[in-house]
């Protein structure tokens, strides 16, 4: 049930559709519907408001005739007179069925009606007497008959678990639910439509890997039973792409899934939607002007505040300003200002990092910085910021500055606190990506991802990869960023949950 009933009044609710089902079927109407053709959507009904043409003399209206379809989400009785709200995935509107309008069977008919309901009405479009636009019905046609009780309409999903659980209730019976998923396929379409723009192809790559590798995370197992192998669902999508740049694909991307068997909070699904891209010939500092370019035309795809040109947008009770260009900052300059240390000296780290209390025993100061970035940095990077320059040591996949090479081309993008991309200039020497994977998995344990030598792909390497630019955005936060939305799930249609007792 869509919300909790004392004992026995949900059995007694749905006895009592079920005998309207069977009623319906008595007048020889099919309570599951046909096709419906040449209806119109409710959006596109309102916006032929103008087309209601008003007799000054009688003061009587004539409207075009339309045809709706969709489900009911709220119905009253006056006599004669039924009211009810229609509601689609582009609006609601109210329909008139009168007894009079609509004949004796299609009134036989609508005293079958339930909230939840999908019916098809045809009619003419008119005002009330207190100006609601509304569709006097002439003729009623079932769709669907809905057997469930919908949730109470004043009380609704409260639950977040029941919400994720029951999002098909979640999506018409929550106010902004259905509106934040359709601007996630419109942040999604934009992704795309930027980079055809920019000549890049889309692939697909395999999902089931024999290793887990291009991330640090642990991964889902399974077994394949006909070859009789381990397989791990994919972690990242980088070294499958990277292939395929050796190949000659030379700007490429693929927008997939990805899974890590890793905790669940605000920002953290296990299964989650990442873009990764690879583009010949650039580096970093390219990525960072493409990457800006996918934030703002997504940005300007569900234009939140309807003005079309409006970069600053609410977010969580705050405001995020994502006027370009977005700031630019060396990963070790915001370490010294937030924290006054000097992020250079490696003793000075160590120091600081046990002030924290951190765990900083056998660990190389580069990573004790790398917890003090996180734990005094990030907070601060509210709206959106590139950071860049990482400590090579800590960027395995990344090429080295050539003046520098203790630092590593490689940036991410911080909004509210929040990493949203990540990019790098490539590694290309397949002789030093074999020694720096050696020494990544020195000290991991068996079951860790990155913790097998990925040695087809040192191989494709050895073919010649093109110097290249590598970018990866996770969409799922960037919708949460673009939405007002302070929980991935609720821009995930089907987060992971636990099953249902007994279920």
């Amino acid at each position: 049930m869509a919300k909790e009933e004392p004992t026995g009044t949900g059995v007694v609710l749905e006895a009592a559709r079920r005998e309207k089902l069977r009623k319906i079927e008595e007048l020889g109407c099919d309570p599951w519907g046909q096709r419906f053709d040449d209806h119109s959507a409710i959006g596109t009904i309102r916006a032929m408001e103008n087309q209601i043409i008003l007799d000054e003399t009688t003061q009587q209206s004539t409207g075009p005739k339309v045809r709706a379809a969709g489900r009911i989400v709220l119905q009253r009785k006056k006599g004669k007179l039924i009211f009810i709200d229609l509601w689609d995935w582009s609006g609601k509107i109210q329909i008139l069925i009168g007894s009079n309008q609509v004949g004796e069977q299609n009134w036989e008919l609508a005293q079958c009606l339930d909230l939840g309901d999908i019916i098809g009405i045809d009619g003419e479009l008119m005002r009330t007497r207190t100006g609601e636009l509304s569709i006097a019905a002439t003729k009623l046609t079932f769709l669907t008959k809905s057997i469930d009780t919908p949730p109470d309409k004043f009380h609704g999903l409260n639950d977040p678990e029941l919400r994720g659980r029951m999002r098909y209730v979640d999506l018409i019976h929550t106010d902004g639910v259905l509106e934040r998923m359709l601007r996630r396929s419109k942040i999604i379409q934009s992704v795309r439509s930027t980079l055809a723009a920019e000549g890049f192809v889309e692939v697909e790559g395999p999902t089931l890997h024999t290793i887990a590798g291009g991330a640090a995370a642990k991964p889902f197992e399974t077994h394949h039973n006909a070859l009789d192998i381990p397989l791990v669902l994919r972690i990242a999508l980088e070294l499958h792409l990277k292939r395929l740049l050796v190949g000659g694909m030379e700007r490429v991307y693929e927008l997939g899934r990805v899974y890590r068997n890793e905790g669940i909070s605000q920002r953290h699904n296990p299964e989650f939607t990442m873009l990764e891209l690879y583009q010949a010939y650039g580096d970093y500092l390219a990525m960072m002007d493409l990457t800006e370019k996918i934030v703002l035309d997504a940005l300007g795809a569900v234009d939140v505040r309807g003005n079309g040109a409006n970069y600053v947008i609410p977010w969580n009770g705050t405001e995020i300003d994502f006027t370009p260009p977005f700031a630019r900052r060396t990963y070790d300059s915001l370490i010294a200002e937030h924290t006054g240390i000097d992020p250079t000296d490696s003793a000075a780290v160590i120091a600081y990092g046990k002030s924290l209390k951190l765990d900083v025993s056998g660990k190389h100061s580069d990573l004790v910085k790398n917890d003090i970035f996180e734990e005094k940095v990030e907070q601060h990077l509210q709206n959106p910021t590139f950071v860049m320059d990482y400590p090579a040591s800590i960027c395995p996949l990344t090429k080295r500055k050539r003046e520098q090479p203790h630092i590593a081309e490689r940036f991410e993008l911080f909004v509210q606190g929040m990493e949203l991309a990540n990019a790098y200039t490539e590694l290309n020497d397949p002789d030093l990506q074999a020694e720096l994977f050696g020494q990544q998995l020195e000290g991991q344990k068996a079951e860790e991802s990155m913790a097998r030598m990925d040695k087809d792909f040192l191989r494709a390497m050895r073919h010649g990869m093109p110097p290249a630019g590598g970018l990866g955005i996770g969409i799922d936060r960037l919708c949460m960023l673009l939405t007002d939305t302070a929980s991935i799930r609720e821009v995930i249609l089907f987060p992971l949950l636990r099953p249902e007792p007994g279920g």
